[in-house]
């Protein structure tokens, strides 16, 4: 009888001990769990910058879809996997640590913008075209009403219209070089032109410095016979 209150006790004590450990642990998750969340909650500037972050990454891939498929069940289905993406990814963010007012209605109008334009693709895929007209007006209502809310919470790029990103003209610089080297090119006549009038000129003077030098030779030669003519008739009489 000893021996069997013994053992009793002693499994009794083991129970006890396992017990206490299991409790033990689970109250070490949970104070983990709560201090992670406690440390990724975002302030409202973070929240709002995180938010419009990825409102301008959608709303230019939703204003692109169209050039991206033509087929009208193919946009569907892209729209709605972009806006059920967006309304996942700003859920992720989490609430505001501070002024969280209006963060609730936000994230309903984007959950409900997401439900509505799943119904549009599946109006659209079903080839359904009053259930498919009846859903594409909620959906534009339902998109006013969002922007609204992000609007009203202070987020901008979510309270934005969905729109294709502007692209850039690049070459301006190009094309100004080119135009001040027309200037150049245009301004070469203009520099050649006195040389072309400048030749006869020079031509005039080379020929009138001929016509002085053969003038100068034979009066030279006139005054020189002169001379040799009076020279010889001195010879004569002697």
């Amino acid at each position: 009888m000893k021996r069997l209150w013994f053992y009793s006790g002693a499994l009794a004590l083991v129970v006890f001990v396992l017990a206490g450990c299991g409790g033990g642990g689970g109250d070490e998750s949970t104070a983990t769990t709560q201090a992670a969340t406690t440390t990724a909650a975002l302030s409202k500037e973070e929240l709002i910058a995180q938010g419009d972050a990825i409102c301008a990454e959608v709303n230019a891939a939703v204003g692109t879809v169209g050039s991206t498929s033509s087929d009208a069940g193919g946009q569907a289905a892209q729209v709605a996997g972009l806006y059920g993406g967006m309304a996942e990814r700003l859920k992720g963010l989490g609430a505001p640590s501070d002024e969280s007012a209006g963060y609730a209605e936000f994230i309903a109008s984007a959950e409900a913008l997401a439900q509505v334009e799943d119904n549009v693709k599946l109006a659209s895929e079903r080839e359904e075209s009053e259930a498919l007209t009846a859903a594409e007006s909620e959906a534009s209502s339902t998109l006013a009403s969002f922007q609204s809310a992000a609007r009203s919470f202070g987020f901008e790029q979510c309270a934005e219209a969905p729109a294709a990103p502007i692209p850039t003209s690049p070459g301006g610089g190009e094309s100004s070089g080119e135009e001040a080297s027309g200037g150049v090119e245009e301004a070469a006549p203009e520099e050649a032109a006195p040389e072309e009038e400048a030749a006869p000129e020079e031509a005039g003077g080379a020929g009138a410095v001929e016509e002085e030098g053969a003038g100068g030779g034979v009066g030279g030669g006139a005054e020189g016979g002169g001379e040799a003519g009076g020279g010889s008739g001195g010879i004569g009489p002697g």
